[in-house]
């Protein structure tokens, strides 16, 4: 059986020149998708379960760490990034193996090596792997400085007016086929917008996504419960309904 990879970058020309260069190193590779942010990587890692994935580390919304930090334990990792210097030392440490723009296919044939031995020896994913990804994540937000400006409103129909909706007192946000339905303090109503533009408008340091269709103000979360298979369910403050956490997401509430 062929191995199989997904591609996560945000630039078309970049994920073709991977795609590319890795049917010339690493033939019987089969590229099953690619990504074009670290929220669509999760999504596609999901549903194909490839064994490596390539993960650009700047991207919008989820970032490719973030996405990394969904994906762990289950593929092996492949950063790519702008920035040869750009967190070097965790990189050669061996808990994780990168690739610097523009592409080096000298350097991509000893990531091939090393992928390729892995797979062989079905080697499991680094020790300490969760809190390398964690100093990364940090390193991240470090380079990249303040973030810009989020999502402040959300405005919705509410029978013959148009509501706006300050996203403080959101509560949740759940896909409802090509609409999105905004539960907050005060009720509920479908906005054209789909959650995943929302999600990259959303303050990620209040607002996460806990499956693929439900976004949650972590404000408005009471308590944890986990279940089978690396699940979990939400319960919210003064609400009855429950929210599904599902396996890629839940490493977002460890610490709860």
């Amino acid at each position: 059986m062929s191995p199989s990879a997904l591609i996560a970058d945000d630039e078309p020309l970049l994920r073709e020149r991977l795609r590319t260069l890795l049917a010339r190193a690493w033939p019987e590779l089969l590229v099953v998708a690619e990504a074009r942010n670290g929220r669509e990587a999760v999504e596609l890692f999901d549903e194909l379960a490839p064994q490596v994935v390539f993960l650009d580390v700047h991207m919008p919304g989820l970032s490719g760490i973030e996405a990394a930090r969904a994906i762990a334990r289950r593929a092996q990792l492949v950063f790519v990034t702008a920035y040869e210097q750009y967190a070097l030392q965790a990189f050669e440490q061996g808990a994780l193996d990168y690739l610097v723009k523009p592409f080096d296919e000298e350097r991509l044939a000893d990531t091939v090596q090393r992928l390729r031995e892995r797979l062989a020896h079905t080697a499991p994913p680094p020790a300490g792997l969760e809190a390398v990804l964690e100093g990364l994540s940090a390193e991240l937000q470090r380079r990249l400085g303040a973030a810009p400006g989020h999502l402040q409103w959300i405005k919705a129909s509410v029978g013959a007016s148009v509501k706006l909706i300050p996203v403080e007192q959101l509560v949740y946000l759940k896909a409802d086929e090509k609409y999105t339905l905004v539960v907050w303090e005060g009720g509920e109503a479908l906005i054209r917008k789909t959650i995943r533009e929302l999600a990259d408008e959303l303050d990620p340091s209040r607002f996460v996504q806990t499956h693929r269709s439900v976004i949650v103000n972590l404000h408005q979360v009471l308590q944890v419960t986990r279940g089978a298979n690396e699940t979990a369910e939400l319960q919210l403050k003064g609400r009855r309904e429950l929210l599904p956490v599902s396996r890629s997401y839940l490493h977002l509430f460890r610490q709860m």
